[in-house]
């Protein structure tokens, strides 16, 4: 662990418009959140300044220049920038995406370098963002491409985790993209981080139908059984304990989601709608896959609520506390599995006692 034992976890500042800046304030308002990390805002104390100001927030930022300087125990503001920049709260502005991106790009360096140990991105906008040097729908796309490995959207909460084999595909073009080779991927995917980032070691995983009724047999589409079964049943002939399709409208309603470990969603809507009606202000957005830990609220950037002091911060104190408990599980996973003859000793005794 680095830096006196502390997770370094890093804040990109999201659209500077928004409610980012006032859930990383109220976050981080509690100073017991600096007693297991230190958080660094990749933004400009100028601008932090500002809205500590504004939402007139009793709180003390250390400003660096370079990483380096982060001092533990302390609330750090790397300057990305120094320039003023004018906040329109509530707008949807070129400015507001601008400095998204560059608060976004610069995290993400430091996390690729290992600076930081894990990333908490505030919301962005995905139609301001938009430029020559960032075309992305969002957060998961650019960090597929930054970062190593498969990159899988999983909501998570306490009780529930669902994951998507589509994301940001518009609903016309769902089906052309579930193929052979994306399911297996993002079974792989959550399997593996069931166990390595959430220490499940014989994970149990839902999968939701494509089709309503996942097709009727073929009277309301046949991808299901030409697609999906024969998928599925080819992945449980590898030892995964994979369950599904099942009918989409009655799987949450019924409290069928809570025999398992993780659902997967054909679509965004699909597994979105039921995880935010469950879970809404107290869910997280972790990128799975990837060989870096990024988390999100489960919100947007609420340019309704923007600089009116209503903003509920709670979502994006669970993805930090996620990111830090994702963190430490995965490096113990890494540490057991060097010696994995010790782990089991360790284990053995365990029983014993």
């Amino acid at each position: 662990m680095s830096r006196e034992d502390k997770i370094v976890v890093g804040i990109s500042i999201g659209d500077i418009n928004g409610i980012g800046s006032e859930i990383i304030l109220k976050t981080f308002e509690d100073s017991r959140m600096l007693e297991f990390c230190t958080p660094v805002i990749f933004a400009s104390v100028k601008l932090m300044s500002f809205f500590k100001k504004h939402f007139e927030i009793d709180i003390n930022f250390h400003g660096i220049d370079k990483i380096e300087d982060l001092i533990p125990k302390k609330i750090n503001v790397l300057n990305v920038w120094k320039e003023h920049v004018d906040v329109t709260f509530g707008e949807e502005t070129p400015t507001g995406g601008e400095y998204a991106i560059k608060s976004l790009k610069a995290a993400v360096a430091a996390l690729k370098e290992k600076k930081i140990d894990v990333l908490v991105t505030a919301p962005i906008n995905k139609s301001n963002i938009q430029s020559e040097s960032f075309n992305f729908p969002g957060h998961t796309d650019y960090l597929a491409q930054e970062l190593e490995g498969e990159s899988l959207m999983l909501l998570i909460s306490e009780n529930l985790r669902v994951g998507l084999l589509t994301d940001h595909v518009a609903v016309k073009d769902v089906v052309k993209n579930i193929t052979r080779e994306r399911i297996d991927k993002k079974i792989n995917t959550i399997y593996h981080t069931l166990i390595e980032d959430f220490g499940i070691e014989k994970p149990k995983i839902a999968v939701l139908g494509i089709n309503p009724h996942t097709g009727d047999n073929g009277v309301i589409g046949d991808e299901d059984d030409t697609l999906l079964r024969p998928a599925l049943d080819n992945i449980r002939k590898n030892g995964k304990m994979v369950f599904g399709p099942y009918a989409a409208d009655s799987f949450f309603g019924s409290g069928n989601y809570k025999n398992f470990d993780a659902i997967i969603a054909s679509y965004h809507d699909q597994g979105l709608i039921p995880f935010k009606t469950l879970a809404f202000g107290k869910g997280v957005n972790f990128t799975a896959g990837l060989n870096r830990i990024r988390t999100s609220p489960d919100h947007g950037t609420a340019f309704d609520l923007a600089g009116k002091k209503q903003a509920d911060f709670e979502s994006f104190r669970e993805a930090v506390f996620s990111a830090v408990s994702i963190f430490e599980t995965r490096e113990e996973y890494k540490e057991n599995s060097k010696n994995p003859l010790q782990t089991s000793r360790k284990r053995s005794f365990s029983k014993k006692k």
